[in-house]
């Protein structure tokens, strides 16, 4: 399962809506990588993703994730943090 805190959910609803106003269909999917995670801009949800919604914001995740959206200073980078380390 996924969380968000709130001011990670505030960071994804302003990308969602910024990204929509170039491309209606857009959405954010969250993809594991070598080192972690990305949060990427998509069409829509890959074959497999599960849809997350949470505190206001909805987006798509590989099934395999799961811990807390958050965000990192500076630059408010949005980062997953794993409720079991090593997990990805």
């Amino acid at each position: 399962m996924i969380d968000v805190s709130e001011r990670a959910a505030a960071l994804l609803v302003k990308a969602g809506a910024a990204a929509r106003r170039f491309n209606p269909d857009a959405c954010i999917r969250v993809v594991p990588t070598d080192g972690g995670v990305r949060f990427v801009l998509s069409d829509g949800p890959e074959d497999g993703d599960v849809s997350v919604e949470r505190d206001g914001v909805t987006f798509f995740a590989d099934p395999t994730l799961t811990g807390t959206v958050d965000v990192e200073d500076p630059h408010d980078r949005l980062v997953l943090r794993s409720n079991t380390p090593g997990a990805w």
